[in-house]
């Protein structure tokens, strides 16, 4: 597609991976639209990035609902979901609880669902469109004390899947990019650790240059799914 043309939504978008590919992808001279939970963070950083902000629990289906329409209004049409919007929480499994499952199933899957689903409506009217579930290296491979978020993205990579053999026949292109580690504030969040610079991990955008390469194919073309690693972390 012409990125240039493009009208995207990026979920999540105020921080990390979201907030780097609605940069690049407004930079690239898309009209984009970001949405998040924190009003402040979701409109300082469309300041920013030059994008429409909207304020957004994705695992509240009322506000999904009212969401696509508002999105759709902002940008004058709608043809891109980047569906990044996700968190982690981490703990042995004799130590995960209930909330830690809930929460993170909330939002990493229903809440995914959600937003493609409302976007899968107007892409098929238009017959065309795009959807990018930003899953991680975690989906296809667990780990110790990641049962909630490990377990999220194996799901998420599953429903990609579904969402593809569903939509291909009306245009729309379904596709998945696994990130290993990014250097963002998620294991902050997530864990309590220091974010420290280091220069031989990932950033952010690497991953929004990869989804913006992953876009730019003709429609005629679809990279199904994209994993990017750091090539030697330290």
């Amino acid at each position: 597609m012409n990125i240039a043309k493009a009208r995207v939504l990026v979920t999540g978008g105020s921080s990390g991976i979201g907030k780097a590919t609605a940069m690049a992808l407004a930079d690239s001279g898309a009209r984009v639209a970001i949405c998040g939970r924190d009003r402040v963070a979701i409109e300082q950083a469309a300041s920013e990035i030059g994008a429409t902000p909207f304020v957004a629990d994705v695992s509240r289906e009322s506000d999904v609902v009212a969401l696509i329409p508002g999105v759709v209004k902002a940008l004058g049409g709608y043809d891109v979901l980047i569906n990044n919007a996700g968190f982690g929480r981490f703990a042995a499994l004799v130590d995960t609880t209930v909330d830690d499952m809930r929460s993170v199933w909330e939002t990493n899957v229903l809440g995914a669902t959600l937003v493609a689903r409302e976007s899968a409506k107007y892409f098929i009217a238009q017959s065309h469109g795009n959807i990018i579930n930003v899953a991680s290296t975690s989906g296809s491979r667990g780990g110790a004390n990641a049962s909630a978020y490990s377990s999220s993205k194996f799901a998420l990579t599953s429903l990609t899947e579904c969402w593809r053999a569903e939509l291909r026949k009306h245009n729309i292109r379904v596709m998945q990019i696994n990130p290993s580690e990014v250097l963002t504030d998620f294991a902050h969040r997530a864990r309590g650790d220091e974010r420290t610079d280091n220069p031989s991990k990932l950033r952010g955008s690497d991953i929004a240059a990869a989804i913006t390469c992953m876009l730019a194919q003709d429609d005629r073309a679809m990279v199904t799914e994209m994993t990017v690693w750091a090539s030697n972390p330290r």
